[in-house]
This record gives C-alpha cells, sequence and structure tokens, in this order.
C-alpha cells in the first residue's frame, strides 16, 4: 500500500513542469526564510508593516525584474534598466520642476523614454541579430551619460502633485499595531505597491492564456522549433525587449515616486538585483523556464535575506553581497539539478 502511494507520488512529482517546479521551490524558501526571522529574530518581523516595506522598498524592482524575466525567457538578457530608471528618475525631476510639466508629463515622459529604449535595443537584438549583453551594454552606458547631461546633480522634487501622490498611502485594515504609547498605528503601501501587484497579474495572464506568452516560451526553449511552427522568432525576441522597455519605463516613474528625486547615482545595481531576482523565481539563464510569480517571490527573497543579515547585525556591505551570492549559486546549482532531470526525462 506505501509502494503504491510513493510510486504514485513519483509519477506526479515527474509530471511537474519545470516552471511549477523551481516556482514552488522559490516559494518553499521564501517562506521558510521568513517564518524563520520571524521565530529567531522577532522585532519588526512580527508585524505586518516589515513585509509591506519590503513591497514598499522594492515596488519598481518588482516591474524591473518581470520585464527582464520576459526578456531571459526568450534567452536574452538586458542590463540596461537600471541606468534607465536613473534617466527616467532625472528627466522627471527637470520636466516637474524646471520645465514646468505635471505628474502626467512626467508619467508620459517616463513611458516615452522607456520604450524608446525598447524599440531601439529591440530591434538590434532581434532583426540584426546582435548579441543582447553587447546591446544593453551600449544602452546602459547611453542612459549613464545621458542621465548626466540632463541634470549632473541630485535635488529632491517639489512639484506640490507629485509630493502629494508620493505621500499617498493606502491603508490596510486589520493589519496594524497598538505601540507603547498605546497609539494605534495602521499599516500601509504606497501607491507603487498597488502599480507592481497590478502589473505581475497582468504580465501572469499574458503569459499563462496569450499566444505571445507561449511564444515567448517557445522562443526561449528552441528558436528553430518555434521557427518551425510558424512562430515569428525576430518578432517575437523584439516584442519582449519591448515589453522590458516599457516595463522599465514604469518600473523607472515608480522608483521616481518612491524616492521623490532626480539623481545620477539613482537605481545603482538595480539591473544585478533584477537579474538575481529573476533566478531565485525561477528563471533559467538559458530560456524557455520562468514565472512572474516566481520572480516575485525572487524579489521579496532578495530583499527579506538582506534584511535578516541588517537585524544580525552584519551591516557590512560585503555580507550582504555575500549572502546574496550564495543565494543566487544555490538556485543556480537547483536550476543545473532541474537541468539534469529534464535530460533524464528526455532520454527515458
Amino acid at each position: 500500500m506505501m509502494k503504491t502511494a510513493f510510486n504514485k507520488k513519483t509519477r506526479k512529482l515527474a509530471m511537474m513542469s519545470d516552471t511549477n517546479l523551481l516556482l514552488t521551490i522559490t516559494i518553499v524558501v521564501f517562506v521558510l526564510m521568513y517564518l524563520s526571522a520571524m521565530l529567531f529574530i522577532g522585532r519588526g518581523f512580527l508585524r505586518f508593516q516589515m513585509f509591506f516595506n519590503i513591497l514598499n522598498e522594492n515596488a519598481a524592482l518588482i516591474i524591473l525584474s518581470c520585464g527582464m524575466s520576459i526578456v531571459m525567457i526568450t534567452g536574452g538578457i538586458d542590463i540596461s534598466v537600471g541606468k534607465l530608471t536613473a534617466l527616467i528618475c532625472m528627466s522627471a525631476a527637470v520636466n516637474l520642476d524646471y520645465q514646468g510639466g505635471n505628474v502626467m508629463t512626467a508619467v508620459l515622459l517616463s513611458l516615452a523614454i522607456g520604450i524608446a529604449f525598447g524599440l531601439v535595443q529591440g530591434y538590434l537584438v532581434a532583426y540584426l541579430d546582435i548579441q543582447p549583453f553587447i546591446v544593453t551594454l551600449a544602452g546602459m552606458f547611453f542612459a549613464k551619460g545621458m542621465t548626466t547631461i540632463v541634470n549632473s546633480t541630485q535635488f529632491n522634487v517639489e512639484n506640490e502633485a507629485f509630493v502629494a501622490l508620493k505621500n499617498t498611502r493606502v491603508y490596510v485594515p486589520g493589519t496594524g499595531y497598538v505601540n507603547r504609547l498605546g497609539v494605534y498605528v495602521p499599516s500601509y503601501v504606497e501607491i507603487g505597491v498597488i502599480i507592481a501587484l497590478l502589473t505581475v497579474a497582468l504580465l501572469f495572464v499574458i503569459l499563462r492564456w496569450t499566444k505571445l506568452g507561449r511564444s515567448f516560451y517557445a522562443v526561449g526553449g528552441n528558436s528553430q522549433s518555434a521557427n518551425m511552427l510558424g512562430i515569428n522568432v525576430k518578432r517575437t525576441k523584439f516584442l519582449a525587449h519591448l515589453l522590458c522597455g516599457l516595463l522599465a519605463g514604469i518600473g523607472g516613474f515608480v522608483y521616481f515616486l518612491h524616492v521623490g528625486s532626480g539623481a545620477p547615482s539613482h537605481a545603482t545595481g538595480a539591473e544585478m538585483n533584477a537579474i538575481a531576482s529573476s533566478i531565485i523565481g525561477g528563471t533559467m539563464l538559458t530560456g524557455g523556464v520562468g514565472n512572474i510569480i516566481g520572480t516575485l517571490f525572487g524579489v521579496l527573497s532578495l530583499s527579506t535575506i538582506k534584511n535578516i543579515v541588517t537585524m544580525l547585525g552584519l551591516d557590512d556591505a560585503w555580507w550582504t553581497n555575500i549572502t546574496v551570492a550564495l543565494m543566487i549559486c544555490i538556485f543556480l546549482v537547483v536550476q543545473s539539478v532541474v537541468l539534469l532531470r529534464k535530460r533524464g526525462k528526455t532520454k527515458a
């Protein structure tokens, strides 16, 4: 009887897709990590606001990582999103404070910059067949230079409408706490979190239930086979980079909405964090495998481990970097095991 039940579980695991398996591992790791922090560290982890603060601080990264995941699913990469975010912040800030713009013009400008980068980089990658790393490396340096040209100093935005939007809070009922003075403190999320979660939901639907989403996976899995199935490989890669650029525009404005300033140093390393979050979330560098929900949990896991390291008193930057590096290595090993499992199933 026990042997039969074991065989059923084995067959069920074998039938589980690589994407779902990696997603499950990511969610389990995050839950165990957060529960361990609650049990052994306590303090802020016992309050809902700690979790909401992780979302508040990483709303832009969630959107950038989603764009990164889409490009990686097709077998590409985009390392320009960090500097592109800085360019968007600076351009929007200058538009609001020095050019008499309003929130709507700042939003449109952010989207236009992101789409422009997506169009150019997508065309070079898809139709001229230039390596994505080289194209986006050039895009990164171009965005970095343009940011300094727009304005080379850091300054806070004073536009009243923008400041009011930045300070808007969405309170979550039933999640607050009573402080030592006996005052009830409600928990909240910023506007950017709502935008990020809606983006995740929309992209999940696109990847799971649309022809375009299936094309992304097919091209990343095997571009030659996808071409034989009638999928326009070049157009699919172009659309992946275009969508990544659009999401960089949205993520850039969400980042701007969080920091409320323009500075050449903004979002430094965001592209590396986006790649790391995608890998931790189960998106394979080889393409063809990935899940947007996993990317969300990848961002949460990355931020949680950083908070744990800080609360343990290891404030030095190298401890955080070492911990993140170990985490990425572990998930890369897990992905390698999944690939070996996949090859074993193919041979069988």
